[in-house]
Parts: structure tokens; sequence; C-alpha cells
């Protein structure tokens, strides 16, 4: 299985070769800018978490990380519900943003846990 690590970049890589698929009309381009910034900032996170100082710092990282997929979620939704991509394309991108959250939460309540 892959490591949190590695499944966020795979999921960044996915989010960059969405952009480079979708229309060149004016408001796809503006969704999708905002979902290639949402969409790789998760990776970022992860990694500098697992370079994090502190369990604060890595709780504070990883939570970012959390707020960032839950965006991309957003902006893919709204790719979907204004017509501008067909829901089967992007199901598969939403549950791995979804599987990362489900991951990245319990890593989070057990880092806190062992705070205590």
């Amino acid at each position: 299985m892959n490591t949190l690590r590695d499944r966020t970049k795979l999921f960044a890589l996915r989010v960059i070769k969405l952009y480079i698929a979708l229309p060149r009309n004016e408001l796809a381009r503006l969704l999708a800018r905002q979902v290639v910034r949402s969409g790789t900032s998760p990776g970022a996170h992860c990694r500098e978490a697992f370079r994090a100082r502190s369990n604060a710092e890595l709780i504070s990282k990883l939570e970012t990380a959390l707020q960032e997929l839950d965006e991309t979620i957003y902006w893919l939704e709204l790719l979907i519900e204004s017509g501008i991509v067909r829901r089967q394309r992007l199901e598969l991108l939403i549950a791995e943003a979804n599987e990362l959250i489900a991951i990245i939460v319990t890593s989070v309540k057990t880092v806190k846990r062992r705070r205590r």
C-alpha cells in the first residue's frame, strides 16, 4: 500500500492531469486553477508534517491538508454541478480525496491520543 506521502503526491498529479484535460473556456479555467491550488497542497502539507518538530506542528500540518482536501472536493463538485465535467469523470478523484481525508483524520486522532 502506498504511504500517505505517495498517495497525496499521486492525487496532486491526477489533479494536474484533470487541469490539462479541462475545456479552455474562462469558467472551466477559473475553477480548474482553484482545484490545482487546493488539490496539490495536501501533498506539500503532508510532506511538511513528516518533518514536524513537534506533535503540535504535525497536527497543524495534517489539519491544513484536511482543509485543502475538503476544499478540493468543493471545487470538483462545482465542476460537476456547473456541467463542465461529467460526474463519472471525477468520481474516483472525489473518492480518493475522501479516503485521504479518512486516513488523515485517523492519523490526527492517533497523535492527539498519544499526547494525552
